[in-house]
């Protein structure tokens, strides 16, 4: 999930997960012994820290019904070095991953990767499209549900193996390495599609997985990543994915957050805003209900947007339109200049009810701690409630039902991380580059892009816009957006994961 105050709602500092050996010591021998030849003792890689090694990768049998049939598969908790171009090990990256048993030699493998940057792999994996499920990110999801673990109908398990990565310092994974040094290897927008993607590489080597179909899912930044991980795969370490799917992303910073120099920040979350009124409405949402919002967006109102200040007969005919769509008050609208900012947005839309809505889902709300200040100091209503159920399944499962024992912090989110990265890519990240070239490369390689409606976060309308602006390489329809009813987790709710589902399926061939 892309997260941009992550250091405020994650907490302040994330614990060091490094290990350390202590090293094994002889006495110096006696005079006695001095013809007594000497045995190199290997000593294991020293780290920052005083944690224990990594135990070995621990794996367990599970069961699943999905439509009736019941599936067996395996499930690992493993680790993978990162090494620097000296062969020195600077990083450990923990990986969960599902393998159907019985399934055929070739069957396809599926890399999943979450985003912030500072997110683990938890949210794809427990939420979306593993074996296993745990409830989060809907209106009515509470911190101390409980957080038993069920089949899930969404998964993808059934035509896909599937491999969950936790970049450095998510999840379990660990760096070995401080200062510059670890921020330059891990924490800059290259330097983590680089060492990733040879993370792949290597589970494909370790597991004897070359000649099996490889996809790239990645979800809000990491949906920035899969595009730019497939390109790498491609180019640098040989090897050719046969899709990428894009859930929620976040592809071009100027895109998404050019509202104050030019209309596309606005042109892009006008609709994502239209949308949750049409919901809050009753009103279905489909692509025949939103098209004429989309059309307007992308005609009549980005028009009048250029108009700018000396055009005063189009800022009236937007506050007329824009108010209309989003339901807010025309007085509010038209003080804000026809240009509604996200967050304005939602502490205005329920600031009678003492609420405030979610940059991720509008229409999931929380009670608005301070509803005088002048900016939300509450953190958004969806983070707030996603870290303790998330954390607590995914620990459990790992050293209880999988019975990998490690002694370490879980980190979910990351605020540590978030503090590292690479400063100013908020402004600079885009993926759109690699997106081009990796399906340039590649004509049989497909691409599907699905958002919720409802999502401010990575308003749908980039992806829209994005794809619409590439020429065209081949078959038309390899390239895809896909919209469904809910917002950036859109899969929290059945009928769209089911809808998700159905065309990942058609995606990989598999279903009509």
């Amino acid at each position: 999930m892309r997260i941009l105050d992550i250091a405020k709602l994650a907490g302040a500092a994330l614990a060091a997960l490094m290990l350390v050996a202590a090293p094994l010591a002889s006495a110096a021998p006696d005079a006695k012994d001095k013809d007594v030849p000497k045995v190199d003792v290997p000593k294991p890689d020293k780290a920052i820290g005083d944690l224990p090694p990594f135990p070995a990768d621990k794996s367990v049998k599970q069961t699943m019904v999905l439509g009736g049939k019941m599936l067996s598969y395996t499930a690992t908790v493993g680790s993978l070095p990162v090494r620097d171009d000296k062969g020195k090990k600077i990083g450990e990256v923990v990986y969960t991953a599902y393998h159907l048993d019985g399934g055929a030699p070739g069957r396809p493998v599926t890399f999943a990767f979450n985003g912030g940057p500072g997110a683990a792999s938890v949210y794809l994996n427990l939420g979306a499209i593993g074996p296993k499920r745990v409830q989060f990110g809907a209106q009515g999801d509470f911190p101390s549900d409980q957080t038993g673990l069920v089949d899930n109908p969404g998964t993808w398990l059934d035509f896909t193996d599937l491999v969950f990565i936790d970049p450095i310092g998510t999840g379990y994974s660990r760096s070995l390495i401080s200062g510059e040094d670890e921020k330059k290897a891990f924490f800059t927008l290259d330097g983590d599609i680089s060492y990733l993607s040879r993370i792949v590489f290597d589970w494909l080597v370790k597991n004897d997985r070359m000649a099996s179909a490889k996809y790239v899912v990645g979800e809000s930044y990491g949906g920035y990543r899969a595009p730019r991980i497939a390109h790498f795969l491609q180019t640098d370490l040989g090897v050719g994915p046969s899709g990428v799917v894009m859930v929620s992303p976040f592809l071009d910073a100027q895109s998404e957050q050019g509202g104050n120099f030019g209309p596309m920040a606005w042109v892009s979350t006008l609709p994502s805003m239209a949308a949750a009124n049409l919901e809050r409405h009753g009103q279905p949402l489909n692509a025949e209900t939103m098209a004429p919002i989309e059309a307007y967006a992308r005609g009549e109102y980005v028009t009048d947007l250029l108009k700018g200040r000396s055009d005063q007969a189009a800022l009236d005919r937007m506050v007329t339109h824009v108010s209309a769509l989003t339901g807010l008050d025309p007085a509010f609208v038209r003080r804000s200049g026809a240009r509604i900012d996200s967050n304005a947005f939602l502490r205005e839309l329920y600031r009678d009810q003492g609420k405030v809505g979610s940059w991720y889902d509008s229409n999931v709300t929380a009670f608005d701690p301070f509803p005088w200040s002048s900016d939300g100091q509450g953190g958004d209503p969806i983070l707030n409630g996603i870290i303790a159920p998330t954390t607590t399944a995914m620990v459990d499962f790992v050293t209880h039902t999988v019975g990998w024992k490690v002694e370490a912090r879980y980190n979910a989110l990351s605020g540590d991380v978030g503090a590292k990265w690479e400063k100013g890519w908020w402004q600079t990240a885009e993926a759109v580059t690699d997106f081009r070239q990796a399906v340039a490369v590649d004509p049989k390689m497909k691409v599907l892009i699905v958002h919720g409606y409802d999502d401010l976060s990575c308003p749908y309308m980039v992806s829209k816009i994005v794809v619409d602006q590439m020429p065209l390489m081949g078959d038309p329809g390899r390239v895809q957006v896909k919209v469904y009813p809910g917002g950036h987790m859109f899969y929290s709710r059945p009928a769209s994961q089911a809808a998700l589902r159905h065309d990942v399926m058609v995606m990989y061939g598999v279903a009509s």
